[in-house]
């Protein structure tokens, strides 16, 4: 991608992340190496320029990534991977990869100091929106009384835990009825599509669901994978120490003694094989979003304190579950623990004041 930022013109790879600001003749360089072109051809296409020069710019295009040198390096096979992406690409790669691994500051009770202080000029935004001058109409008062309206009005983020194991029932509960397949369609000419719990565009299912296991009830603390037909759990590695845990869910210390997270990853080519357009992106993230949220619901119906986030490492969470981010790729992260016990007088361990910020925040 090439773009204006200020008074500078960026090129990015999205892909690796790398960014330089240069003159607009890179551009020349760029589009005369859009198939293999050997030194000397270079040299005479910019017969204005000193070799020494061409040179020097050659070397930093190929370190950041913008231009590749035969023979590629062994084992760097993102060039082919990426390749899936090619109706997608430049709009939804491009947000997909610059957007990954953002660092979240270490001290999140001064992002809270920092935000009061931003309020007393910028105040918080008021979360309604309303029409003063237009005619209303008065609705019945919404049903509250049964179980269902019950459990959407006890749905928070819990941020405190108690320090009991989770049972296995209840662990195999939520991921049955949020991620687990519940029936088979046969698609005339197709084959067969999955059934779940939360809509998914063209029922293709593009997430996947990896658990990190910290306290439950008979299970080895682990990292497993869910595999949704079988309903069964499939061992992937180790855990994760809590330093280690902490740091990588954006500095919140909180999450990470819950008794069990759910990483939420998307397959990118199963959506991809229907929609060729990247408008499509937004549906898996759409999806993601049904998923968490009956997550939540069925948490907090079994008892459980559940909690969501997006602020993860990506690429360290998917070096820790096998896969590549590219054609799967961390999107979401959810867990639950058990609910602490009750301090008379208080609400504890739901919303909490401290939320994660970028590190640019700080």
């Amino acid at each position: 991608m090439v773009y204006w930022k200020g008074q500078e013109l960026v090129f990015e790879n999205y892909i690796l992340q790398t960014r330089i600001s240069a003159d607009p003749v890179v551009c020349t360089i760029l589009h005369f190496c859009r198939q293999w072109r050997s030194f000397r051809e270079l040299t005479a296409y910019l017969k204005d320029y000193e070799e020494r020069s061409i040179r020097r710019a050659l070397e930093r295009l190929q370190s950041t990534g913008m231009l590749e040198r035969s023979p590629a390096p062994p084992g760097d096979d993102r060039a082919g991977t990426i390749a899936g992406w090619a109706s997608w690409n430049p709009a939804a790669g491009f947000f997909h990869f610059s957007t990954k691994d953002t660092y979240f500051a270490a001290d999140q009770a001064r992002v809270l100091e920092e935000l009061k202080r931003k309020s007393r000029v910028h105040p918080m935004p008021v979360p309604v929106k309303r029409y003063p001058e237009s005619r209303r109409r008065k609705l019945p008062r919404a049903a509250t009384v049964g179980q269902f309206p019950q459990i959407l009005l006890e749905r928070r983020t819990w941020r405190k835990y108690g320090r009991e194991e989770v049972s296995s029932e209840a662990l195999a509960t939520t991921l049955g009825l949020t991620f687990g397949i519940q029936g088979w369609v046969e698609v005339p000419g197709l084959g067969k599509a999955a059934l779940k719990t939360s809509p998914s565009g063209g029922c293709l299912h593009p997430i996947e669901a990896y658990v990190l296991v910290q306290r439950v009830e008979g299970l080895r603390a682990g990292i497993y994978h869910y595999n949704a037909a079988l309903h069964e759990l499939e061992w992937i590695r180790r855990g994760l120490s809590r330093g280690s845990l902490e740091r990588h869910l954006g500095n919140q210390w909180w999450f990470a003694q819950s008794a069990f997270l759910v990483l939420m990853t998307a397959v990118f080519g199963r959506t991809q094989w229907k929609y060729g357009y990247p408008r499509a992106y937004r549906a898996i993230l759409l999806e993601a979003g049904h998923l968490c949220q009956t997550f939540c619901l069925t948490a907090t119906w079994l008892g459980l304190a559940p909690f969501c986030t997006i602020a993860g490492t990506d690429t360290q969470w998917e070096n820790w579950l096998g896969v590549d981010g590219i054609e799967e790729s961390l999107v979401y992260v959810a867990g639950a623990g058990a609910r602490p016990r009750p301090i008379r007088g208080a609400h504890i361990g739901m919303i909490g004041k401290c939320t994660a910020a970028p590190s640019s925040q700080r």
